[in-house]
């Protein structure tokens, strides 16, 4: 790891696995959304981030905003953006920030050689040419000015409630513990999600 890094960056690596460059989206927008909202990361539930993705840069959310699926103030929509939605409980605002589709153009190629290594068959050469583009990708991503990577705008959002934390019962099939809000009844018996059987007429 490059001890260059600022500490974030560094912790957001260690936490992710490795460096490339949709951690760099990630932590660039994470960066970007507590800058707009002169905030700090998240001991709680001060922040509230919506992730438009599951990709790598997710996990710099986590890291940088203290924004974790655990604490209830990481919410999740699979709509395949690189865009994250950073939300101040304390002020009330939200922010959304959206990589630009031109914010790291392809070179000519690019697309095939990343089909050849993700498909196992790149030669050593095409491997190394590989990772050169992804260094210069995290390169570019961490030196751009944010609104060459981003559109960041206010926006209105709804705040969810904070976490709450419910009883459990047993799921009358299986046997295991369920949160009451996810419970089911069936046969007259309670059933968790994965034994309930859902009823529709195909509409």
């Amino acid at each position: 790891m490059n001890k260059d890094y600022p500490q974030d960056l560094q912790e957001a690596i260690e936490f992710h696995g490795h460096f490339c460059p949709g951690l760099a989206i990630g932590y660039r927008a994470a960066k970007a959304a507590l800058e707009k909202l002169a905030a700090a990361r998240a001991g709680d539930e001060e922040l509230v981030a919506i992730v438009e993705t599951d990709a790598c840069g997710v996990d710099a959310v986590q890291s940088l905003l203290g924004c974790t699926m655990g604490k209830g103030n990481l919410i999740y929509k699979d709509y395949g953006k690189q865009v994250y939605t950073v939300a101040s409980r304390k002020q009330g605002k939200a922010v959304r920030v959206a990589l630009k589709p031109d914010a790291f153009p392809q070179p000519p190629g690019a697309d095939a050689l990343r089909a050849a290594v993700f498909g196992g068959t790149a030669s050593a050469e095409q491997r190394k040419e590989f990772q050169q583009l992804q260094q210069a990708r995290i390169g570019r991503l961490l030196a751009a000015n944010t609104d060459e990577l981003f559109k960041v705008e206010w926006v209105d959002m709804p705040l969810p409630q904070p976490a709450r934390i419910f009883g459990s019962v047993v799921c009358g099939f299986c046997g295991e513990a369920v949160m009451e809000p996810r419970a089911r009844l069936q046969d007259g018996k309670i059933a968790c999600l994965s034994c309930h059987e859902e009823y529709t007429r195909g509409w």
